[in-house]
């Protein structure tokens, strides 16, 4: 196999391996409350609602504020690598409006089959910042890929 090839399987490898985690962290996690399904099942449909609900809790330093933190960040930093991986496997032909529908798409997949099994919880919220997550990836992405280029124009 050629080098290319070698190194678009570790590409494949890495993103099946951050899927998995990802799945597990959202459906199984039992620390994340995933351990048992739940009994009077929750979700959220009006935008913004437990965005502002946790952002309240931010200042606090009590589990309130670290529950906060965790969903807001998490969502977010959860969804990152999926904003680098869109790009870097297609090799850059993905741009960030694609980026930003793929994102939106796992996104309400795994809110959707959350509601079905009820696991966690529903959320639009989840939608907002889960894409926010995957558009911040496309943007550490577009930043390294321009970084690089330009290094690699400065070694010929």
């Amino acid at each position: 196999m050629k080098k290319k090839h070698y190194v678009m399987l570790i590409k494949w490898a890495l993103f099946v391996i951050y899927m998995i985690l990802l799945f597990y962290v959202v459906f199984f996690a039992e620390g994340m409350g995933r351990a048992e399904i739940a009994s009077g099942y929750k979700y959220n449909l009006t935008l913004f609602t437990e965005i502002r609900r946790y952002w309240r809790y931010l200042g606090h330093f009590d589990s309130l504020g670290w529950i906060a933190f965790l969903n807001i960040i998490g969502n977010v930093l959860a969804f990152i690598p999926f904003g680098i991986f869109v790009p870097w496997l297609s090799n850059g032909r993905i741009n960030v409006f694609a980026t930003f529908a793929y994102g939106f798409a796992l996104s309400l997949t795994i809110e959707t089959v959350q509601l079905i099994c009820k696991v966690g919880c529903f959320d639009v919220d989840d939608l907002v910042l889960n894409v926010l997550g995957a558009l911040c990836g496309y943007a550490v992405y577009a930043i390294a890929y321009r970084i690089v280029k330009m290094f690699s124009k400065k070694d010929r």
